[in-house]
């Protein structure tokens, strides 16, 4: 037999939290938890995540928005990265084999912060000391005396050759084109014209004695550029000599204060060879790039790379000198260049220059030795960023590169920066369904991030510790600056985080929701002067929330009342039911109520979805609507098969209708159709049904509760009106106050269902009968007789149909 029916109690509507029942009078007198309670499992993957050293164990931190996951993440980390020392200092420099693959060059902490400042000093010292240098007395005599003994030597040669010269009666003349040999006659040069008149034989004569002449003159001039040669090298010598001079005492005191880092020795001795070799020239560079830009020809990003001595100086790139605990990053803006760095340029006339100074580091350099954290979604959405930091995982390494590079688009000249070894812990944080779809769609994903953090979105309500939840409270209202929340205040917002869940008995962990709800209700505190947040303050907030976000709903509940949508809230109907559904806007959700009918007619057993017809039914509705038909014939098709056909359709509906929990009111209407019996129009009907004719639980069943509730609140509560909802929804109940008095009033009544039966007997106001045995009809009277009655017609004209067809299709085939 069906259970008796009876309306929950005003008790049973809304779990209230008693102020009386904390020890506190406000926030105040608690120690904060900054800590979310319920994060248990979460917090072991990620403390275990963090601990583990092996390849591969990087972290995804998945869970709602809101539930706190970067807070805890920080605590975590921050926790673990104090335990653990501080990682090295990493340093780029001028690589003098060569210049376009700069050398990387790991250093203790703090001592990159040193390289850089003594070689800063040692270009800023050689800079002024090597000039001076080589504007001393003695180098200015030195290198005259070797110009003096070229010129000499020069001089000496053409000496030689004039002196044979004139013994021959040749002169030796310095034209503009060169030298030149030509005839003598006494001390006088013969003119071409009296050249011209000398008897054949004085002239060849004096053609012989210049042509040997000029042989020899020829010799001592192809000797003039190897001696100028020679010339060049000693000063070149001398030059190398004053540098070695005055840099050698600044290179050595580097290289004491240095010993202990071979790396270091070598660079400064590479230094120091390039500075002997090179000098002259960097100053003229330097003394070339000042002049362009004293004139307006360059800016001061290309004057740094005109600096001639900047290959000397170090690229700081990391510098942990600060550090006292492995370094902690969280990346907000994780493009490709912010992750792994990039090589910066600046225009000279036009064209853009770089250097190993213009290498800037990324949040990987940032983070090496330690850890970094990056939202996946923003991770994924950035081109380029998620394959190439797979690829620098698996590599363990930090390989600055462009996109163009990385695709091969760039064939340019560009630096190529030594790679960094990388040692860094990965953690991602995002939504549960990123971590799914990177789960099964990316082969390389589970092999790099083999631990997930599994946060929770909601808090048992009964744990051990009954302060956990106000206690988190007090966290966050100290974190805001916000007023203390006296008792009162704290109640109002624990229901309100149940109501966020949708379990009396659970209470939400969407801090970001209910952080908002603290400052707007400390705000309207503020307004009236209060010291404190009380429940007043909360409740006022709460309604603002839902004022602000009500126009839709306003509106739909508007063309109801209005008459615009056919929704009844009085009388009975066949074939019709109040069915329920919510809709959600943004944060705000409600109920609607809508009007669910459905026909029926002798046919061959199908029950048409309409919704599903005019591809407006999703598939879980279309689902639900089969279940329809198993349930029709498992009850009532015992010795016949089902004769009917039958028609469902949420009226007045004009969007997409998806998800089961309209089956059970689908189901109600099409009884009452098959039964040709009227059902309650006071009620309206949720929950979803199986083919054993169980009801069972749905999701928005405040919501749906309370969008029912004003309209008939809208249109004068009678006492009769209420909503069957399936008995398992009896803990999800946290209803609005107005509700619960309307109940506590008889104003309105709520029933819980566990079946259709007991469903039916509500709306219809009859017994829905039970079958004696197996095998025998349902009793008189019963709703069920009534709809087995109506089949049984069906099946009897169906067959009397087929009887009457059949001796005509013999007919037609003799």
């Amino acid at each position: 037999m069906a259970r008796k029916m009876e309306p929950l109690p005003a008790e049973a509507l809304c779990r209230r939290c008693r102020p009386e029942d904390f020890a506190f009078e406000t926030t105040a007198d608690l120690v904060p938890l900054e800590i979310p309670p319920g994060q248990e499992r979460a917090l072991e993957a990620i403390r275990f995540g963090a601990a583990i050293k092996h390849p591969g164990y990087n972290i995804f931190v998945y869970g709602p928005a809101g539930a706190g996951r970067h807070s805890l993440v920080s605590a975590e980390l921050r926790a673990r990265a104090a335990k653990e020392a501080p990682p090295r200092d990493w340093v780029y420099l001028h690589n003098f084999e060569r210049a376009d693959e700069p050398n990387a060059m790991p250093l203790p902490r703090g001592r990159g912060r040193e390289l850089e400042a003594a070689l800063d000093k040692l270009v800023e010292e050689i800079r002024t000391t090597i000039p001076a240098a080589f504007e001393t007395e003695e180098y200015s005599a030195r290198v005259q005396a070797i110009n003096e003994q070229f010129e000499e030597r020069q001089g000496q040669a053409l000496e030689a050759i004039r002196k044979e010269a004139s013994e021959k009666s040749l002169a030796l003349l310095r034209t503009p084109m060169g030298f030149a040999l030509a005839p003598l006659k006494g001390s006088e040069v013969i003119k071409p014209e009296a050249f011209n008149k000398l008897p054949e034989e004085e002239r060849k004569a004096i053609e012989t004695k210049v042509e040997e002449m000029q042989h020899k003159l020829q010799e001592a001039l192809l000797a003039f550029p190897k001696w100028d040669k020679e010339r060049r090298e000693a000063i070149r010598d001398a030059n190398r000599e004053v540098t070695a001079f005055t840099i050698g005492l600044p290179i050595e005191e580097l290289k004491h204060a240095f010993a202990d880092l071979p790396e270091v020795l070598e660079h400064l001795e590479f230094v120091r060879l390039d500075l002997i070799d090179n000098v002259h020239g960097l100053l003229g560079v330097e003394a070339q790039m000042r002049q362009q830009v004293d004139g307006g020809g360059f800016g001061k990003g290309a004057a740094k790379l005109g600096n001639g001595f900047a290959r000397y100086a170090v690229n700081l790139l990391v510098d942990n000198a600060e550090q006292e605990e492995a370094p902690i990053v969280f990346e907000d803006h994780p493009s490709l260049p912010n992750l792994i760095g990039r090589v910066e340029y600046v225009s000279q006339m036009g064209v853009l220059s770089t250097d190993f100074s213009l290498i800037k580091p990324g949040a990987l350099h940032r983070a090496n030795g330690g850890y970094l954290a990056v939202d996946a979604r923003k991770l994924l959405t950035e081109p380029f960023a998620w394959e190439t930091l797979k690829r620098l995982l698996t590599a363990k390494e930090i390989k600055i590169e462009t996109v163009g590079e990385a695709l091969g688009l760039v064939s340019t000249v560009s630096l190529k920066p030594e790679p960094i070894p990388l040692s860094v812990k990965i953690v991602l944080i995002g939504e549960p369904m990123i971590y799914y779809l990177l789960s099964q769609l990316d082969p390389e994903f589970s092999a790099l991030f083999k631990i997930g953090a599994d946060f929770d979105d909601r808090l048992a309500r009964d744990r051990a510790d009954p302060d956990a939840f106000p206690r988190l409270l007090a966290g966050m209202i100290a974190r805001f600056g916000l007023r203390p929340f006296d008792r009162g205040g704290v109640a109002a917002v624990l229901e309100r985080a149940s109501r966020l869940v949708e379990d009396s008995e659970k209470v939400s962990l969407n801090l970001e929701r209910i952080a908002d709800l603290l400052r707007e209700a400390d705000h309207i505190a503020s307004e009236s002067g209060a010291d404190s947040v009380g429940a007043g303050e909360v409740r006022a907030a709460l309604e603002a929330q839902r004022r602000r976000a009500s126009r839709i709903s306003e509106r739909m509940q508007e063309a109801i009342t209005r008459g615009i949508v056919r929704i009844e809230t009085q009388g009975s109907a066949v074939g019709q039911v109040n069915g329920l559904s919510v809709y959600q806007l943004g944060e705000h959700a409600f109920g609607k109520p809508t009007r669910i009918s459905a026909r029926a007619w002798l046919g061959s057993g199908k029950v048409v979805d309409i919704e599903r017809e005019v591809e407006l039914g999703g598939p879980l509705h279309s689902k639900g609507v089969l279940i329809l038909q198993g349930f029709l014939g498992e009850r009532y098709a015992l010795g016949a098969p089902l004769s009917i056909s039958a028609s469902l359709v949420f009226e007045q509906s004009y969007g997409g209708v998806e998800g089961d929990s309209a089956s059970s009111a689908e189901l109600y209407a099409l009884l009452s159709a098959l039964a040709d019996r009227a059902l309650s129009q006071s009620f309206a009907v949720t929950g979803s049904v199986d083919q054993h004719g169980s009801v069972q639980a749905i999701g928005g069943v405040n919501e749906k509760i309370e969008g029912f509730f004003d309209l008939c609140a809208e249109r004068g509560l009678s006492g009769g009106q209420g909503v069957l909802i399936p008995a398992a929804n009896m803990p999800h109940l946290m209803l609005k106050t107005e509700v619960v008095e309307a109940v506590r009033d008889g104003r309105f009544a709520i029933y819980p269902v566990t079946s259709i039966d007991e469903g039916l007997e509500i709306l219809s106001g009859i017994p829905s009968g039970e079958r004696p045995g197996p095998g025998k009809a349902f009793p008189e009277g019963s709703f069920n007789r009534l709809v087995e009655d109506r089949l049984a017609s069906f099946a009897k004209a169906r067959k009397s149909f087929a009887a009457k067809e059949t001796p005509g299709r013999k007919e037609a085939g003799s």
